[in-house]
């Protein structure tokens, strides 16, 4: 019965009327902003590098635009680049890889405007700025209601929803690979992650900065070396995403509406750009300029999607460990890899063994543990930022009672990871899209409406010497 509900909720909030909405916000976006995205390519990878602003005490007055990228890239490369990608393929075919590079390409423009506002609104809180969606529509907007409905939806999506299809899918490739029970991997991740987030946004910052670039090269070097060795198979896997795409090809044709819905939720689930958390980061980067944040963030939604998720797809599709089912029947059209079934992080486990044999599911199994490490850690940034903004925007704000819920909300994140560890895969998946899917819904038709600001500061910035 339970996951009855949560299938029905899901479609309702997932219906085509949001995969409409975002893929036209990134067009209106790119539009707007004249393909910020193409344009200022150069300039995207120099502001990675802006240091942090500080005030005339010397102190840094928040984190630094890199380390800010750091943690929004560690919240987007996640199990979505692993087990999300190979979801896709499985129900929506190989041509569910053009929707995904598609929306990340659209979706670099949502990164700016959202991640532009967030700079503009930011408030300081104890000597660090806070801030995302719930400051730029309430600000903004003038709709305080609609902004702290943001914020509860955030709490409930990043700290309840999407960290269970985290440590889900981290059990489970090491379970594939190390035969470990999922109830110990769910507590050893809860313990490793409850001593970095006692250290609060400068603790994230620093291990994000030093985990995320590591474990980002690390995946796509190993990616290289398999897709070098099926080197031939290459340009067929090309165009069976292109063909699978339109659906050109007979079974294509048939899954067409899931190649395209699958495409764009796990796309959209992977680089989060125009669910606000790329925002609440940004909002916290001491930067010269709020344009200067928009390009760093949108170039994270280029290494999440294109680089990552990209090398991702290649190594399955070119290695052909995979099938494709039907999405509402479970029936297999396509059996690749029969032996392999629905079990989808083991695609890209055989994918890696094709060519490293033995090596691929512990790598994979180790890879995930990092992303998803950091991904929740990611996550728990998001809440926390939206519990500060709740009690900083009530007529009397309350730090006592603010740090308390801060607290508990902790201890909480931990148990809620060592339940997703333990839950089984399609109730997961299906409520981490429901939180997705439910913040989405908010931050883009708020981006609509504020979209001018963003391109006046863009213009202001491009104006400068």
């Amino acid at each position: 019965m339970f996951e009855k509900i949560v299938s029905v909720v899901n479609d309702i909030i997932w219906s085509p009327a949001l995969v409409v909405l975002l893929v036209g916000a990134g067009i209106y976006f790119s539009i707007r902003t004249r393909f910020v995205q193409v344009r200022r390519l150069g300039l995207m990878v120099r502001s990675l590098f802006a240091p942090a602003e500080t005030g005339e005490d010397g102190k840094k007055k928040g984190i630094s635009s890199f380390e800010a990228f750091c943690v929004a890239l560690s919240g987007r490369v996640g199990t979505g680049n692993i087990v999300g990608v190979a979801t896709a393929i499985a129900m929506g075919g190989p041509g569910a890889v053009f929707w995904m590079w598609l929306i990340a390409f659209f979706g670099a423009s949502t990164a700016f405007v959202e991640s532009t506002l967030a700079q503009k609104y930011n408030f300081n809180h104890g000597g660090v700025f806070r801030g995302g969606p719930s400051s730029y529509i309430e600000k903004g907007l003038n709709m305080k209601w609609l902004a702290v409905l943001f914020s509860i939806l955030a709490i409930v999506g990043y700290g309840l929803f999407l960290p269970t299809v985290q440590s889900n899918g981290m059990s489970s490739a090491l379970m594939n690979s190390l035969s470990l029970d999922p109830l110990w991997s769910g507590l050893a991740l809860a313990f490793v992650l409850g001593l970095v987030i006692i250290g609060g946004i400068k603790s994230i910052s620093r291990v994000a900065s030093i985990v995320t670039p590591f474990m980002a090269l690390g995946y796509i070097l190993i990616s290289l070396i398999v897709i070098a060795c099926h080197l031939d198979a290459v340009p067929g896997v090309l165009k069976a995403i292109v063909t699978g795409a339109f659906g050109i090809r007979p079974v294509a044709g048939g899954i067409l509406g899931s190649t395209i819905m699958m495409g764009v939720k796990r796309g959209i689930f992977s680089n989060e750009a125009g669910q606000g958390s790329g925002a609440i980061v940004s909002a916290s980067a001491a930067v010269s300029h709020p344009a200067k944040q928009g390009l760093a963030q949108s170039f994270s939604v280029y290494v999440d999607t294109l680089f990552v998720c990209t090398a991702t797809a290649l190594m399955i599709l070119c290695s052909g460990t995979y099938n494709i089912l039907d999405a509402k029947s479970g029936e297999v059209l396509v059996a690749n890899a029969p032996a392999l079934g629905g079990n989808y992080v083991a695609y890209t486990q055989t994918a890696v063994d094709s060519v490293l044999s033995g090596f691929g599911s512990a790598f994979v199994g180790i890879a995930l543990v990092f992303f998803v490490f950091t991904t929740v850690m990611a996550y728990y940034f998001y809440v926390e930022s939206s519990i500060i903004y709740l009690f900083s925007s009530s007529a009397k704000p309350n730090k006592k009672a603010e740090k308390i819920c801060i607290w508990v909300y902790r201890i909480v994140l931990l148990g809620i990871v060592v339940f997703g560890a333990i839950k089984e895969a399609n109730v997961v998946w299906m409520l981490g899209d429901i939180g997705v899917g439910l913040t989405a819904w908010v931050n883009v038709l708020a981006l609509l409406v504020l979209c001018p600001q963003a391109v006046a500061l863009l213009k202001e910035y491009e104006k400068k010497p």
